[in-house]
């Protein structure tokens, strides 16, 4: 029987709502920050490297805050972690809404990004002790659900307030009421203990960070981060030039992924993680040539494929180092998603880099105005399909690896 905690004094659940609050904090930042930044950019008078840099903060603040986050978690615990998130989340928004100066937008962004990680640090392993089995793993997916369900409802609640004339910084208030109530959640409850023993030392972490599988895993990462995030930051601007709508093509996808990751517990239940992987990587190699080479309302299905792929890779990521890799505790689920979010940052300007080159590959062949952004961009979508053809192959390896993997390595299934 599937059971959420061992311990009488750990309210599980009051614990996963919090931290689906704290994720939906995550996601209205990503969604009305990043929003509002030409208009702050038009204000301030910025140069397009200094919102670039505004921008990078919030990338750059993720990483930082989960690495240390994993290092200390079993030391001070995932209650301190959030409340740390809670002070960054409160003192960046209200930054962001408040400060008129170049400086000041950077520290808030860099804030609000420590804040983010902070969230993945505190939470992921929160998940992890706190359920069982393939409930772990169901509450997994239906945790990170809330980061692409939460651009969608931000999305739609910014959208909302922009046509009732509430514009700019004022939009972003919205981020406090996420924040407040998972303090609130969070408020005066105790966390689940570490199930496996040895998951709690840093000696015994370090140890199952070099290994061969938790490299293996690191690589396949760096790979499924950047197939989900390298074609959704370019693919609107891509498909602007195509005949579909890319706020419906983003939209779309995010509603997809979200409700995909609702029942992310039940295909892992049926075919396993590694299982639900390589399909993943299937249908993500698929959508995305679709993406190279569809048009119009063809757009729509290849967003749809798309989704179904890319919705399982980052929840599946984390939870194969929880069951898979369970010594490496806290830290080696904080590692691998920081390493995703360096892998995306690391890849976007080389993408952009293939953009430029197929640009000027396109305009000598004497194309022009749309059609030339058209054939270029679809150019380079095709170019962004080697990443998850690779995930192809390699999870190929890893489901037979673990399929004749002796059981006792593996974490009890209750």
């Amino acid at each position: 029987m599937e059971s959420s905690t061992t311990s009488p004094n750990v309210n599980a659940n009051r614990l996963f709502y919090g931290s689906c609050f704290a994720l939906i904090t995550t996601a209205f930042s990503f969604a009305i920050a990043a929003g509002i930044l030409d208009q702050l950019k038009t204000e301030l008078e910025l140069t397009a490297s200094q919102a670039g840099l505004i921008t990078s903060m919030w990338f750059l603040g993720f990483p930082i805050s989960m690495v240390i986050g994993g290092l200390i978690y079993h030391k001070v615990g995932g209650k301190a972690i959030m409340q740390f998130a809670f002070f960054a989340h409160a003192v960046g928004i209200l930054l962001l809404i408040f400060s008129g100066s170049y400086m000041g937008l950077l520290i808030a962004n860099l804030l609000i990004g420590l804040g983010n990680g902070c969230t993945e640090a505190a939470c992921n392993p929160m998940i992890a002790d706190a359920y069982k089995g393939t409930r772990m793993s169901k509450m997994l997916n239906r945790f990170h659900m809330w980061f692409p369900g939460g651009i969608a409802v931000g999305s739609l609640l910014s959208g909302l307030m922009t046509y009732f004339g509430i514009l700019g910084q004022d939009q972003v208030w919205l981020l406090l009421i996420p924040a407040l109530i998972y303090a609130y959640l969070f408020y005066g409850q105790d966390w689940p203990k570490a199930k496996v023993q040895e998951a709690a030392t840093l000696s015994s972490n370090l140890k199952a960070l070099i290994t061969p599988l938790f490299i293996f895993i690191g690589i396949c990462m760096a790979l499924t981060a950047i197939s989900e995030f390298g074609p959704n930051q370019w693919v609107s601007l891509i498909l602007a030039k195509s005949g579909a709508n890319p706020y419906l093509i983003l939209a779309l996808t995010a509603g997809l992924m979200a409700v995909a990751r609702y029942f992310g517990g039940d295909m892992v239940k049926k075919f396993d993680q590694t299982g639900v992987l390589l399909g993943s990587a299937i249908l993500a190699t698929i959508g995305i040539y679709l993406f190279s080479t569809q048009t119009g309302a063809m757009a729509y299905v290849a967003a749809i494929i798309f989704a179904l792929g890319i919705a399982y890779f980052w929840p599946n990521m984390i939870g194969l180092v929880a069951t898979k890799v369970p010594k490496s505790g806290a830290l080696g689920m904080s590692i691998v998603g920081a390493v995703g979010m360096f892998s995306s940052s690391i890849f976007q300007p080389i993408i952009g880099g293939w953009i430029d080159s197929d640009r000027a590959d396109a305009s000598a062949q004497g194309l022009t105005g749309d059609e030339l952004e058209l054939v270029s961009g679809q150019a380079t979508l095709e170019t962004m399909t080697i990443f998850p053809a690779i995930l192809i192959v390699l999870f190929t390896i890893l489901y037979f690896w673990m399929k004749n993997r002796k059981s006792e390595v593996e974490v009890e299934v209750a």
